[in-house]
C-alpha cells in the first residue's frame, strides 16, 4: 500500500471518532457544534502524558480518553437543562473556550535539552513517540483501525443490551422516557461522557501522528464537519458516522476532480440529503432493510 493510500485512511480512521463522538450526542437528542474541543484536550493531554511525563504509549492514550470523557460528562452537568438552539450553541461556545485557553496554555519541561509541552500558540511540538518507537505508518493505521473497531464494538454492544435503546428513548422523547422511569439527565450525561471519551481517544492518536498539534487546528468547522459525518451518514448505525467521513475524506478530498471545490460540493450534498433523507443515508428504515436482506 502506497504512503498516500495509507495517509487517507489513517485520516479516515481518526476523523471517524470525531464523527462518531457527534453521532452519539445527536442518538441522545442532542445537536453539538463543540466535539472539536473534546479532541483538542485528548490531543494535548496524550501529548503531555507521553512527551513531557515520558509516559508509555497506551496509558497516553487512555490518558487522553479518560480526560476527554471526564470533561464532556462534566461540561453536561450544568448544561444538560439545556435543549436544541440553547445547547447547540453553549457547545459551541465552550470549544471556543477551549481553543482561546489553549493559545495560552503553557506547560514546558526540559526533555533531552529541549523544552518540550504546550507553548500557547506558538503549539505542541515533538510528540515523537511513535516515531521513537519506530513504528511505521502502516502499522500505525493498523493500531487507529484497532483502536476505532473497539469502538464499533463497544457501540454494538451498546446496540445489544440497553444502552442504546435509552439513549434513542431519550433522544426521541425525553418526556415519555421520564415517564418510563428513565433519568434523562443522567442519560444525557453518560451520553456526553461517551461522547467526550470517543473524540479524546481520536485526538490522542491524531497528536501521536502530526506530532505537532495547534488550537488553530480545533477549529469551528472541523466541529461543524464532525456533525454533517452523521448527519449526511445517517442515524440509523454507527456505521453512518464512518459513512460521512468516506464519503467527505475518502470520495471528495481524495479525487483531484473537486480539489477547490470540495466544501461547495460537501455542503450542497449535506443539503441534498437532510431535505431527503432527514435521518441520512444509512436510517433506521435502511439498516432495517439491510439487516433483513443479509438475514436471508
Amino acid at each position: 500500500m502506497d504512503g498516500f493510500t495509507i495517509s487517507v485512511l489513517t485520516n479516515i480512521a481518526l476523523f471517524s471518532f470525531l464523527a462518531i463522538s457527534a453521532w452519539i450526542l445527536l442518538i441522545a437528542g442532542e445537536i453539538s457544534f463543540g466535539q472539536q474541543a473534546y479532541f483538542a484536550i485528548g490531543a494535548y493531554a496524550a501529548g503531555i502524558a507521553t512527551a513531557v511525563w515520558q509516559w508509555p504509549f497506551v496509558a497516553g492514550i487512555a490518558f487522553g480518553t479518560g480526560f476527554g470523557a471526564a470533561v464532556g460528562a462534566l461540561v453536561a452537568w450544568p448544561t444538560i437543562r439545556l435543549s436544541g438552539l440553547h445547547f447547540a450553541i453553549a457547545t459551541l461556545a465552550f470549544a471556543e473556550l477551549v481553543r482561546a485557553s489553549l493559545n495560552v496554555f503553557s506547560y514546558q519541561r526540559d526533555i533531552d535539552g529541549y523544552a518540550t509541552g504546550p507553548d500557547g500558540a506558538n503549539g505542541f511540538r515533538d510528540i515523537r513517540w511513535v516515531y521513537e518507537a519506530g513504528i511505521e505508518p502502516g502499522a500505525y493505521l493498523v493500531i487507529v483501525a484497532g483502536c476505532l473497531a473497539a469502538v464499533i464494538a463497544l457501540v454494538a454492544l451498546m446496540a445489544r443490551g440497553r444502552g442504546m435503546a435509552r439513549l434513542r428513548i431519550v433522544g426521541e422523547d425525553p418526556i415519555l422516557a421520564a415517564m418510563q422511569g428513565l433519568s434523562v439527565a443522567r442519560t444525557k450525561i453518560a451520553a456526553a461522557g461517551l461522547a467526550g471519551g470517543v473524540a479524546g481517544m481520536g485526538g490522542a492518536l491524531y497528536a501521536h501522528l502530526a506530532t505537532y498539534i495547534e488550537p488553530a487546528q480545533f477549529s469551528v468547522m472541523t466541529g461543524v464537519h464532525a456533525l454533517a459525518y452523521g448527519l449526511i451518514g445517517g442515524l440509523g448505525t454507527v456505521l453512518g458516522p464512518i459513512l460521512g467521513v468516506l464519503i467527505d475524506i475518502g470520495l471528495l478530498e481524495s479525487l483531484r476532480v473537486f480539489s477547490g471545490y470540495r466544501m461547495i460540493v460537501f455542503g450542497g450534498l449535506v443539503a441534498l440529503v437532510l431535505i431527503l433523507r432527514p435521518r441520512g443515508l444509512l436510517d433506521e428504515r435502511n439498516v432495517h432493510r439491510i439487516s433483513a436482506w443479509l438475514r436471508r
